[in-house]
């Protein structure tokens, strides 16, 4: 179809629109003739957009009947995604800056939330970069990971450090605590 119909002549046939004659008989035959062969570069056109469509946004343009209108109908609701886009990444930001770590939530589960959450921005801005979640992170934790923050922020060097490496670390120091943790309860349960 693109060998027959170049990608320029797709968007002026589209820009242009379509005039259909009043009387369409009466016309000569040579004007009927580049009547045909236009309405035939006007249907090239009009299945060449509806081959790039998805089915909810083929369903917007059923109605259409001309490659103007179609185009004229996804140049609108895209206009309309697009600020949709914009309202879902301020969303996501906001979700970002207001992450804190809960007292009772552990550390794999804080940092799968941040991480989904960090997914979904990455979708719409590629600019967030791993060494602000990492950053994030840290200065979100619970009191009672400060020695380990502060451990961390001496000895690593966080530009180079990745998300993942940091949630490993985490999650081993908690299972340190934790067991700490039982092994006072069990010591305080024996006196």
């Amino acid at each position: 179809m693109k060998a027959i119909l170049g990608s320029q002549d797709v968007w002026e046939i589209v820009d242009k629109g379509y005039a259909k004659p009043d009387n369409e008989e009466a016309l000569p035959q040579n004007e009927k003739d580049v009547l045909a062969k236009t309405r035939n570069k006007y249907q090239q056109a009009l299945t060449l957009i509806y081959q790039c469509l998805d089915d909810a946004m083929f369903e917007k343009v059923t109605d259409a009947t001309t490659s103007k209108e179609v185009w004229e109908i996804l140049q609108n609701s895209l206009q309309g995604v697009d600020k949709v886009r914009k309202v879902k990444l301020q969303t996501l930001r906001d979700d970002f800056e207001v992450l804190k770590m809960k007292e009772s939530e552990c550390i794999s589960n804080y940092c799968s939330k941040v991480k989904t959450v960090v997914h979904h921005l990455r979708r719409y801005e590629k600019d967030i970069e791993d060494v602000r979640v990492v950053e994030k992170i840290l200065c979100t934790l619970t009191p009672k990971f400060d020695f380990v923050v502060c451990a961390i922020e001496e000895s690593k060097d966080l530009d180079s450090m990745l998300v993942e490496q940091l949630d490993g670390s985490l999650q081993a120091c908690e299972e340190k605590i934790k067991r700490r943790q039982e092994v006072s309860l069990e010591q305080f349960l024996k006196t």
